[in-house]
């Protein structure tokens, strides 16, 4: 069974330029932590990213996996980014999303994350995976958008 981790933060930027930041796959090695590759496969005949395959190294959960990317936004950048998992190596099931909603003069970002996983993972070890992952990818955005 999946569980679900959600969590959200502020970032002192537009909506539009923290998608801009999202939508850029090929920079998240640079800022992401986590993520050691990162190669959009395809894209949609607008430009944005259909699949795009990863390689993760967060602690407990290391894999190489591909996400297929829907792209629910406004001309300004707020909306929903969703994905899910497409194929993996230890992974059974990602899904997850951005949601972009513009507060004053920012923007605040709710990243929402399930995972399950082909291996039994004690739970604690797993949930604190997670919790890791959406922390680091949230304050890593918050820092690369604002930087």
């Amino acid at each position: 069974m999946a569980d679900r981790t959600q969590s959200s933060t502020e970032i002192a930027a537009a909506p539009g330029e923290v998608l801009d930041v999202i939508a850029d796959f090929g920079s998240y090695p640079e800022w992401a932590e986590q993520v050691k590759e990162c190669r959009v496969v395809t894209e949609d005949g607008d430009g944005w990213a259909d699949r795009v395959e990863f390689v993760l190294d967060a602690g407990a959960i290391k894999d190489r996996y591909t996400l297929e990317y829907e792209w629910d936004v406004d001309e300004d950048g707020t909306g929903v980014i969703s994905w899910h998992l497409v194929e993996a190596d230890l992974l059974k099931g990602l899904t997850g999303s951005y949601t972009l909603a513009e507060v004053g003069a920012g923007t605040r970002v709710t990243y929402d994350l399930e995972v399950d996983l082909t291996i039994p993972m004690i739970g604690m070890l797993k949930r604190k995976a997670e919790k890791l992952i959406i922390d680091a990818a949230l304050s890593e955005l918050k820092k690369r958008v604002e930087g």
